[in-house]
């Protein structure tokens, strides 16, 4: 009996722990963790503003735009996104307090702060007059350049990564001549300036925050022995001292620029034309000098200019310049890959601003003069990415002193060819000018060689000057073999939601976009230089500018 009464007072046990348990049983689960938007950590958890700081968390969404990220109350920049991480960075004015995350209309905080820290003060060290030895200059300091600073031959300035170096106005020169802070390696000489991503060497203006402009000091120019088609005797633009000179050694160094960033620089010396300092500006530098990841923003002349010389560069930003990006002269045959503009529409110079402006010299045709005005310039750009808007071309300007012209100068006999690159809103594509002799036989010829071309958002994509032709330009542009294509919707190329926001850009086009297909490696783009990427344009699934550039050095606190 005792064994029977235990046995159905277990029954019973069981029975009454089951209609428990299904009376506990509803319908109102609690969601799976991965399904609710949330802020699990972030790392580092303090930094001062331009810290880059991963958020790891839940049902973020995959494109960076459509985060909206708060430090404490500043808003911040998403540069990258997955589902459960944001990559942001720590916005100028930020203060200690909670991330918070909104994405989809709900937001979230963080359940500790993020502390934003004050950066030390660093001491001032005036540079004036010539670097003649050895040199270091230290991230401990910040550098100011007062009037033309000269590394000379056979000096070496070595600078250290995240070292800042500012440039001083024209009123500060010591020599009262006018002159804004500027350095300038003069040939036999060397500059070593490589910064890393998370520490990038600044060249800036003195200015303080909110007031700094185009020109507030003259820029950094490296001179060198690499092979020109100028006489000797040629002086340099912008007032510096010297001529070009006659060594024609290919392979001179000049040192290296890596992980630059180069602003505000560019000052007019006067009204004079060609009085300016260009934001790089580089005279016969050789292939032996190693420049890549430069970022020049707001040069009050070109952002880059090349004047001879036979350098390779590649990773190269321009950010709302005044004049041209990318400029060549002076017979640079040099190869370049991986670059992007971003123009800020309604600033443009008074000689009409393009993305690529390229001749030989002035006027160029025939070559005749010094070595028969030989080596033409002929370099090779590829996969460079250049845009103006996305909206109506602009035919004038609310500010600055000129107006945008053209995607592509070419002209006076240049032998230039750029391959799959992409060049979005300006008042014209391509602009092919110069005689039937000079650039237009160089088009056809081959010399001058454009291939894997997208012109897009264009008033008039393909036009002829001097002795050519539009149906000239247009037919070489054209030819089957080049690949070359004009689009007309703007749309159909995907390009991502933030391309054109000047101070939050994000370049990467959509998985769909034509874009990331069809490049083009016929001819010049052989060269074993170039990586045979599949996509036109400076971009594919990679964005090269993350980490080291700033979109808003207006603001940027520098001590």
């Amino acid at each position: 009996m005792s064994i029977h009464k235990n046995r159905s007072y277990f029954l019973l046990l069981i029975a009454a722990l089951f209609m428990a348990m299904s009376a506990c049983d509803n319908d109102d689960k609690p969601a799976p963790v991965e399904d609710v938007l949330a802020v699990s950590s972030f790392l580092p958890t303090s930094g001062l503003a331009g810290t880059k700081v991963v958020i790891t968390g839940t049902k973020f969404d995959a494109t960076p735009a459509n985060n909206a990220v708060l430090f404490n109350t500043t808003p911040a920049t998403v540069t990258a996104a997955t589902p459960t991480s944001l990559e942001v960075t720590v916005p100028t004015g930020a203060t200690t307090g909670p991330i918070s995350v909104t994405v989809g209309g709900k937001t979230v905080k963080s359940t500790s702060p993020f502390t934003v820290t004050i950066p030390t003060e660093r001491s001032v060290v005036e540079v004036t007059g010539e670097i003649k030895a050895d040199t270091k200059w230290t991230a401990d300091k910040i550098y100011l350049l007062k009037g033309f600073v000269y590394v000379t031959t056979g000096a070496t300035l070595t600078i250290e990564p995240g070292t800042l170096i500012k440039g001083a106005s024209k009123d500060a020169d010591p020599t009262a001549s006018g002159k804004g802070g500027a350095l300038i390696v003069e040939a036999g000489g060397k500059l070593m300036a490589a910064g890393t991503v998370d520490k990038p060497i600044v060249f800036t203006s003195n200015a303080d925050p909110g007031k700094r402009t185009y020109g507030d000091w003259g820029g950094v120019v490296l001179i060198g022995k690499a092979p020109n088609n100028r006489p000797a005797s040629t002086a340099f633009e912008g007032g510096i001292r010297g001529t070009i000179g006659a060594d024609n050694i290919a392979a001179d160094n000049s040192g290296t620029l890596q992980y630059v960033r180069i602003e505000f620089g560019g000052i007019a010396l006067s009204a004079t034309p060609n009085s300016e300092i260009n934001g790089l500006t580089l005279y016969s530098v050789g292939s032996g000098t190693t420049i890549d990841h430069v970022q020049v923003s707001y040069s009050g002349d070109d952002s880059y200019e090349w004047f001879g010389g036979t350098v390779n560069m590649k990773y190269l930003v321009a950010y709302r310049g005044y004049d041209d990006d990318f400029d060549t002269d002076w017979g640079f045959t040099g190869k370049l890959q991986y670059g992007v503009s971003l123009r800020d529409p309604q600033f443009a110079d008074q000689s009409a601003s393009n993305g690529f402006e390229s001749d030989n010299y002035n006027p160029g045709e025939p070559a005749t003069g010094a070595n028969a005005g030989l080596p033409l310039t002929a370099p090779i750009f590829a996969n460079f990415s250049n845009f103006v808007t996305g909206g109506t071309p602009p035919a004038t300007q609310q500010s600055g002193t000129g107006v945008y012209q053209s995607a592509m100068h070419l002209r006076r006999n240049t032998s230039i060819s750029i391959l799959n690159s992409l060049f979005v809103g300006y008042p014209e594509g391509l602009r092919l000018d110069g005689t039937a002799t000079g650039t237009y036989k160089n088009a056809t010829a081959g010399t001058l060689d454009l291939r894997g071309i997208v012109l897009a958002n264009n008033t008039l994509p393909v036009v002829g000057k001097g002795e050519i032709t539009n149906d000239q330009a247009t037919a070489y542009f054209s030819a089957a073999a080049r690949k070359n294509t004009i689009v007309t919707d703007l749309a159909s190329l995907v390009l991502n939601a933030a391309n054109f926001t000047l101070t939050t850009p994000s370049f990467l086009p959509g998985a769909t976009s034509p874009l990331l297909k069809d490049a083009v490696w016929d001819g010049k783009g052989a060269d074993a230089f170039f990586t045979k990427e599949t996509f036109r344009g400076a971009f594919g699934t990679t964005d090269w500018t993350t980490g080291w550039t700033n979109w808003d050095p207006q603001n940027t606190i520098y001590k």
